[in-house]
Protein backbone atom coordinates (compact mmCIF):
# COMPACT_ATOMS: atom_id res chain seq x y z
CA UNK A 1 0.00 0.00 0.00
CA UNK A 2 1.45 3.35 -1.03
CA UNK A 3 1.29 6.11 1.52
CA UNK A 4 0.52 9.50 0.01
CA UNK A 5 3.18 12.09 0.71
CA UNK A 6 2.17 15.31 2.41
CA UNK A 7 2.20 18.27 0.00
CA UNK A 8 5.28 20.48 0.08
CA UNK A 9 6.34 23.95 -1.06
CA UNK A 10 9.69 24.95 -2.53
CA UNK A 11 11.51 27.34 -0.21
CA UNK A 12 14.27 29.32 -1.95
CA UNK A 13 17.17 30.61 0.16
CA UNK A 14 19.59 32.01 -2.39
CA UNK A 15 20.60 32.08 -6.04
CA UNK A 16 24.02 31.27 -7.50
CA UNK A 17 25.42 30.76 -10.97
CA UNK A 18 24.63 27.44 -12.61
CA UNK A 19 28.17 26.06 -12.37
CA UNK A 20 28.96 27.17 -8.81
CA UNK A 21 28.99 24.63 -5.92
CA UNK A 22 25.85 25.99 -4.28
CA UNK A 23 25.01 23.43 -1.60
CA UNK A 24 27.70 22.60 0.96
CA UNK A 25 26.93 19.35 2.80
CA UNK A 26 25.42 19.26 6.26
CA UNK A 27 23.31 22.40 6.06
CA UNK A 28 20.09 21.57 7.96
CA UNK A 29 17.83 24.38 6.78
CA UNK A 30 14.50 24.08 8.56
CA UNK A 31 15.10 20.50 9.68
CA UNK A 32 11.80 19.47 8.10
CA UNK A 33 13.18 16.16 6.84
CA UNK A 34 14.01 17.10 3.25
CA UNK A 35 17.62 18.12 2.60
CA UNK A 36 18.72 21.48 1.32
CA UNK A 37 19.43 20.97 -2.38
CA UNK A 38 20.39 22.67 -5.63
CA UNK A 39 17.70 23.43 -8.18
CA UNK A 40 19.03 24.18 -11.70
CA UNK A 41 17.19 27.10 -13.29
CA UNK A 42 18.58 28.16 -16.65
CA UNK A 43 21.95 29.85 -16.07
CA UNK A 44 21.26 29.93 -12.34
CA UNK A 45 21.15 27.50 -9.45
CA UNK A 46 18.66 28.06 -6.66
CA UNK A 47 19.38 26.74 -3.18
CA UNK A 48 16.08 25.29 -2.02
CA UNK A 49 14.39 23.00 0.44
CA UNK A 50 11.08 21.14 0.29
CA UNK A 51 9.07 22.29 3.32
CA UNK A 52 5.67 21.02 4.52
CA UNK A 53 2.86 23.05 3.00
CA UNK A 54 0.90 22.69 6.24
CA UNK A 55 3.65 24.56 8.12
CA UNK A 56 4.36 27.21 5.46
CA UNK A 57 0.97 27.89 3.93
CA UNK A 58 -0.30 31.46 4.19
CA UNK A 59 -2.10 31.24 7.53
CA UNK A 60 0.51 29.00 9.16
CA UNK A 61 3.29 31.27 7.94
CA UNK A 62 1.51 34.36 9.25
CA UNK A 63 1.30 32.77 12.69
CA UNK A 64 4.94 31.69 12.54
CA UNK A 65 6.16 35.18 11.64
CA UNK A 66 3.99 36.91 14.23
CA UNK A 67 5.50 34.85 17.07
CA UNK A 68 8.80 36.43 18.06
CA UNK A 69 10.53 33.20 19.13
CA UNK A 70 9.38 31.27 16.06
CA UNK A 71 10.33 34.16 13.80
CA UNK A 72 13.80 34.25 15.33
CA UNK A 73 14.28 30.51 14.76
CA UNK A 74 13.06 30.83 11.19
CA UNK A 75 15.35 33.79 10.47
CA UNK A 76 18.32 31.98 12.01
CA UNK A 77 17.77 28.87 9.87
CA UNK A 78 17.41 31.05 6.76
CA UNK A 79 20.58 32.98 7.59
CA UNK A 80 22.63 29.84 8.33
CA UNK A 81 21.91 28.39 4.90
CA UNK A 82 22.78 31.65 3.13
CA UNK A 83 25.99 32.01 5.16
CA UNK A 84 27.06 28.46 4.29
CA UNK A 85 26.32 28.95 0.60
CA UNK A 86 28.08 32.33 0.47
CA UNK A 87 31.20 30.74 1.94
CA UNK A 88 31.65 28.56 -1.16
CA UNK A 89 30.24 30.68 -4.00
CA UNK A 90 28.84 34.15 -4.75
CA UNK A 91 25.18 34.02 -3.75
CA UNK A 92 22.26 36.44 -3.90
CA UNK A 93 20.27 36.05 -0.65
CA UNK A 94 16.51 35.96 -1.09
CA UNK A 95 14.10 37.41 1.47
CA UNK A 96 12.83 35.32 4.35
CA UNK A 97 9.91 33.05 3.37
CA UNK A 98 10.43 33.08 -0.41
CA UNK A 99 8.10 30.21 -1.33
CA UNK A 100 6.77 28.66 -4.53
CA UNK A 101 4.26 25.94 -5.29
CA UNK A 102 6.84 23.51 -6.63
CA UNK A 103 10.13 23.53 -8.51
CA UNK A 104 8.70 24.51 -11.87
CA UNK A 105 7.05 27.64 -10.48
CA UNK A 106 10.34 28.53 -8.76
CA UNK A 107 12.22 28.09 -12.05
CA UNK A 108 9.73 30.31 -13.86
CA UNK A 109 10.00 33.07 -11.27
CA UNK A 110 13.82 33.00 -11.26
CA UNK A 111 13.92 32.89 -15.04
CA UNK A 112 11.96 36.13 -15.21
CA UNK A 113 14.78 37.88 -13.32
CA UNK A 114 17.71 35.87 -14.64
CA UNK A 115 19.58 38.83 -16.13
CA UNK A 116 19.17 40.85 -12.94
CA UNK A 117 20.45 37.97 -10.81
CA UNK A 118 23.47 37.47 -13.09
CA UNK A 119 24.32 41.17 -12.96
CA UNK A 120 24.09 41.17 -9.17
CA UNK A 121 26.27 38.05 -8.94
CA UNK A 122 28.91 39.83 -11.03
CA UNK A 123 28.84 42.81 -8.67
CA UNK A 124 29.06 40.88 -5.40
CA UNK A 125 31.64 38.28 -6.46
CA UNK A 126 34.63 38.47 -4.12
CA UNK A 127 32.90 40.97 -1.86
CA UNK A 128 31.21 40.95 1.54
CA UNK A 129 28.88 43.23 3.44
CA UNK A 130 29.78 45.05 6.63
CA UNK A 131 27.39 46.98 8.84
CA UNK A 132 28.32 50.19 10.67
CA UNK A 133 26.10 51.78 13.30
CA UNK A 134 26.76 55.11 15.02
CA UNK A 135 24.96 56.18 18.20
CA UNK A 136 24.72 59.53 19.95
CA UNK A 137 25.14 59.07 23.68
CA UNK A 138 22.71 60.64 26.11
CA UNK A 139 23.94 63.49 28.30
CA UNK A 140 24.33 63.33 32.06
CA UNK A 141 21.11 63.29 34.09
CA UNK A 142 19.92 66.76 35.03
CA UNK A 143 20.65 67.98 38.52
CA UNK A 144 17.77 68.52 40.97
CA UNK A 145 16.02 71.84 40.64
CA UNK A 146 17.40 74.66 42.77
CA UNK A 147 14.99 76.26 45.18
CA UNK A 148 14.84 79.82 46.33
CA UNK A 149 15.04 80.72 50.03
CA UNK A 150 11.98 79.63 51.89
CA UNK A 151 11.51 76.59 49.62
CA UNK A 152 9.80 78.41 46.75
CA UNK A 153 10.93 77.20 43.34
CA UNK A 154 12.81 79.77 41.34
CA UNK A 155 10.83 80.09 38.09
CA UNK A 156 13.56 81.97 36.24
CA UNK A 157 16.23 79.48 37.31
CA UNK A 158 14.02 76.60 36.23
CA UNK A 159 13.38 78.12 32.79
CA UNK A 160 17.07 78.80 32.34
CA UNK A 161 17.88 75.22 33.25
CA UNK A 162 15.32 73.85 30.79
CA UNK A 163 16.67 76.12 28.05
CA UNK A 164 20.24 75.00 28.73
CA UNK A 165 19.22 71.33 28.71
CA UNK A 166 17.42 71.78 25.40
CA UNK A 167 20.40 73.56 23.87
CA UNK A 168 22.72 70.87 25.18
CA UNK A 169 20.63 68.12 23.56
CA UNK A 170 20.59 69.99 20.26
CA UNK A 171 24.35 70.51 20.36
CA UNK A 172 25.00 66.84 21.15
CA UNK A 173 22.67 65.74 18.36
CA UNK A 174 24.32 68.09 15.86
CA UNK A 175 27.79 66.91 16.89
CA UNK A 176 26.70 63.27 16.61
CA UNK A 177 25.23 63.75 13.14
CA UNK A 178 28.42 65.43 11.94
CA UNK A 179 30.50 62.65 13.45
CA UNK A 180 28.29 60.05 11.73
CA UNK A 181 28.86 61.76 8.38
CA UNK A 182 32.62 61.66 8.95
CA UNK A 183 32.43 57.95 9.80
CA UNK A 184 30.35 57.30 6.69
CA UNK A 185 32.79 59.22 4.49
CA UNK A 186 35.76 57.19 5.74
CA UNK A 187 34.08 53.78 5.34
CA UNK A 188 32.52 54.79 2.03
CA UNK A 189 36.05 55.46 0.79
CA UNK A 190 36.92 51.80 1.37
CA UNK A 191 33.72 50.39 -0.12
CA UNK A 192 32.56 49.68 -3.65
CA UNK A 193 28.93 50.35 -2.70
CA UNK A 194 26.96 51.59 0.27
CA UNK A 195 23.38 51.74 1.42
CA UNK A 196 21.79 53.82 4.16
CA UNK A 197 19.26 51.89 6.24
CA UNK A 198 16.56 53.14 8.58
CA UNK A 199 17.93 53.90 12.07
CA UNK A 200 16.49 51.91 14.97
CA UNK A 201 14.21 53.51 17.52
CA UNK A 202 14.55 53.61 21.30
CA UNK A 203 12.73 50.28 21.62
CA UNK A 204 15.84 48.66 20.09
CA UNK A 205 18.67 50.96 21.15
CA UNK A 206 17.45 51.68 24.68
CA UNK A 207 16.93 55.08 26.31
CA UNK A 208 20.59 56.03 26.74
CA UNK A 209 21.63 56.39 23.10
CA UNK A 210 20.16 57.52 19.78
CA UNK A 211 20.81 55.77 16.49
CA UNK A 212 22.17 58.35 14.02
CA UNK A 213 23.77 56.15 11.33
CA UNK A 214 22.75 52.70 10.12
CA UNK A 215 24.61 51.81 6.95
CA UNK A 216 25.72 48.78 4.97
CA UNK A 217 28.94 48.74 2.96
CA UNK A 218 30.08 46.32 0.28
CA UNK A 219 33.84 45.78 0.49
CA UNK A 220 36.25 43.65 -1.47
CA UNK A 221 37.25 40.59 0.53
CA UNK A 222 40.65 41.14 2.12
CA UNK A 223 40.10 44.77 3.14
CA UNK A 224 39.15 43.84 6.69
CA UNK A 225 42.37 45.13 8.25
CA UNK A 226 41.95 48.51 6.59
CA UNK A 227 38.38 48.71 7.83
CA UNK A 228 39.31 47.76 11.39
CA UNK A 229 42.20 50.26 11.43
CA UNK A 230 39.98 53.04 10.08
CA UNK A 231 37.31 52.43 12.70
CA UNK A 232 39.89 52.23 15.49
CA UNK A 233 41.15 55.67 14.49
CA UNK A 234 37.61 57.03 14.23
CA UNK A 235 36.75 55.78 17.72
CA UNK A 236 39.71 57.74 19.09
CA UNK A 237 38.70 60.91 17.28
CA UNK A 238 34.89 60.79 17.48
CA UNK A 239 34.44 60.59 21.24
CA UNK A 240 30.93 62.05 21.13
CA UNK A 241 29.52 58.90 19.52
CA UNK A 242 29.60 55.14 19.83
CA UNK A 243 30.64 53.22 16.69
CA UNK A 244 29.71 49.57 16.15
CA UNK A 245 30.85 47.23 13.36
CA UNK A 246 29.18 43.97 12.35
CA UNK A 247 30.03 41.41 9.70
CA UNK A 248 31.19 40.12 7.41
CA UNK A 249 27.78 39.17 6.05
CA UNK A 250 26.38 37.83 2.85
CA UNK A 251 25.38 40.89 0.77
CA UNK A 252 21.77 41.12 1.98
CA UNK A 253 21.56 44.88 1.48
CA UNK A 254 22.73 44.61 -2.13
CA UNK A 255 20.73 41.56 -3.19
CA UNK A 256 18.28 43.53 -5.33
CA UNK A 257 21.01 44.81 -7.58
CA UNK A 258 20.77 48.36 -6.29
CA UNK A 259 24.34 49.59 -5.95
CA UNK A 260 24.51 53.15 -4.64
CA UNK A 261 27.80 54.85 -5.51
Amino acid sequence: MTVAQAPTLTYVFAVCRRDDPATPPGVPGFGAGAPVRALPAGRLTAVVQDVPAADFAEEALRQRLSDRDRLERCARAHHEVITAVSAVAPAVPLPLATLYRGDERAREALGEKEESFLATLDRIAGRVEWGVKVYALAGQPAAREATAPGGASSGLAYLERVRNQHQGREQRQTAALRAAERVDAVVRGLAVATRRLRPHGAEVTGPHRTHVLNAAYLLDSGRERQLWAALASLREDETAVQIELSGPWAPYSFADGGMAP
